[in-house]
Parts: C-alpha cells; structure tokens; sequence
C-alpha cells in the first residue's frame, strides 16, 4: 500500500510500485548492513501488515476513512520534510504537465488507501490483501506477454474464485470490490510511479503525490470522525499506523534492495498475503478457513510464478 499499503512486487514493470516507496528514505539514516536482505524483507513485511491491523483495530472509534486520512498524513509529512528543499525547486520550474501527473499520481494513492481500508472493515485482512495483490500481477503478466503467463492468471482467479464462494460464511461482496478496487488502484499507482520518476528527481515526486493524497482524501476524513481527530490518543494510534505503514517498511526495504534483485526481492514479497492472514488471525481473530488459506497460496504461487519467470531488467543508473 502503500505508501500504498500498501503490499507486493512482481517483477521489472511492477517493481515500480515497492522501490518508489523504498527510495523514499536517504539511506544514510539506516544502519541495517549486517542484517540479511530476507530478514529486512520479512521485517518490513510484518511492519506493514501489523500496521494494517492496528488501523483496523481504529475502525471501532474511527471510521476508515479517517484512519486513511492520519496515515496518509503522516507520510506526507514525513516525506515532506525529507525534501522540502527539493520540494520547493520542483513547484517553481516543472511544467504543469509534470505536476499534473503527480497529483494524479496522489490521487491513486489516496483512493487505494482509501479502497483497501473500506475492504479491512469488511472482510479479513488476508483476504483483502490477497484480492488486492491482483493488480500488480495484472500489470506483471500484462509487461511480459508471455503466453504462459496465463497460467498464473487462471489460478489466481481461482484462487479469488474460492474466496468469493465461500459457503456458508460467504464475503461482503461490498468488501470484495473494494479490494478489487484497491488492486486497481494499485495497478495505476505502478504506471504512474514510473512516469513521476521519469520527471522528479529522486522522492520528490513522491512526496508532492502524497501532499496531493493527503488533502484529497483530508476534508473526508474531517468530516467522518469530527471531534474524534482531537482525541490525543487516536492521534497517536493513527501516527503509530503511519510508521508501521510506511517509514518503516520503506526503510528496511531500501536497505534490502541495495543487495538483492528485484526479482527475488518481488518473490519474497510474494509472501504478503499469507502474512496479512496471520496478523489478521493474531491481533484481530479473523479465523480463515480452509478453504480460504488455499485460496490465498494460489495467489502467492501465482506472484512468484509470474515473478520469476521475467527477466532481470538492466540496472537503472544511480541518480
């Protein structure tokens, strides 16, 4: 997510998603060399998700939308303050053109942070995660043109098929297209990170997307919660989910990045939706059954297949 929650990779042209947010943090504030590239990888993994269910863990005193606002607002912060030097230069000389992609840019973060916390409160974690990650495999298998690919395509939908059809304890359908929806989302956030970071130099794109996100998505949130955002301690628990969410997934996956390819990078990440549905059993006691747990490996096979099977793409040069 996200800044997205935002959750997975899989491969070069949906890579675009996760190193954006990675890249967000100089690396100079991380001290992590001596930690192995999977250990930061499932780290930030865990920070993401646990996240996630400290949000949902709001939406009993906070709508979601408002929850949406506090994290989104955090990053926009923080990624502020990192750039506002640069973030000054590129208001004064890019073209309306750039920023206009950028606020476009902003506005797919907000709506998929939006979306996928209206499906959290819902549906479980991990299924909700699982249905999202449809969209950077979409966008994967759409970069490779492999006719084999068609195969992780079938059994992710049958993976989604299983979660959908789920007997007696059936899903919020209301849920299920939010989720969808915020997979959607995410495979428009992946084509407009690249083409931000074609026009913004280094995070600074980034940041300017997440300020747009933030008061799109801010009168929203104002008006859902009301006096409940002056509450000190929400504030804090909202504050709290931005870090899990973002600096801290981010931070360990730069890290992670600088000694590992994308493509093993994208297949560990892979392993998202399964961690979602552990934290969702864990802090929130959403019990899946079994049939939904092998509804969810499908997906996983299906983004890791879809991620190993493409190439390696050329090393982009240091900015």
């Amino acid at each position: 997510m996200a800044l997205s929650d935002a959750p997975g990779s899989f491969g070069g042209a949906s890579r675009a998603s996760r190193p954006s947010r990675a890249r967000a943090l100089p690396s100079r504030q991380l001290s992590l060399g001596s930690v192995p590239p999977p250990a930061l990888i499932l780290m930030g993994i865990i920070s993401l998700q646990v996240g996630a269910g400290l949000a949902k863990h709001l939406f009993d005193r906070l709508p979601p939308s408002a929850v949406v606002t506090m994290r989104l607002l955090t990053s926009a912060i923080v990624l502020g303050f990192l750039t506002r030097k640069a973030l000054r230069t590129v208001l004064r000389d890019h073209s309306r053109s750039s920023l206009a992609i950028a606020a476009v840019f902003g506005l797919a973060l907000a709506l998929m942070n939006f979306s996928i916390y209206q499906s959290f409160s819902r549906i479980p974690l991990g299924v909700a995660v699982t249905i999202e990650f449809l969209g950077p495999l979409l966008v994967s298998i759409v970069a490779s043109r492999r006719p084999r690919d068609a195969l992780w395509v079938v059994l992710a939908g049958a993976g989604v098929v299983l979660l959908a059809r789920g007997g007696a304890g059936a899903l919020d359908p209301v849920g299920i297209a939010f989720a969808l929806l915020a997979g959607a989302c995410w495979a428009g956030y992946i084509v407009l990170t690249a083409a931000t970071g074609r026009r913004f130099p280094g995070s600074t794109g980034l940041a300017l997307a997440s300020v747009v996100g933030t008061v799109a998505i801010l009168p929203l949130g104002v008006a859902s919660a009301g006096s409940a955002l002056l509450d000190p301690r929400l504030v804090l628990i909202g504050l709290g989910v931005g870090l899990l969410s973002s600096v801290i997934p981010y931070s360990l996956e730069l890290e992670a990045l600088r000694r590992m390819p994308a493509r093993v990078f994208g297949i560990l990440m892979s392993l998202e939706p399964a961690v979602a549905a552990l934290v969702g059993v864990a802090l929130l006691g959403e019990i899946l059954t079994g049939r939904q747990w092998i509804a969810i490996c499908c997906v996983i096979v299906a983004c890791a297949g879809a991620t190993r099977s493409q190439k390696e793409p050329p090393e982009a040069p240091e900015a």
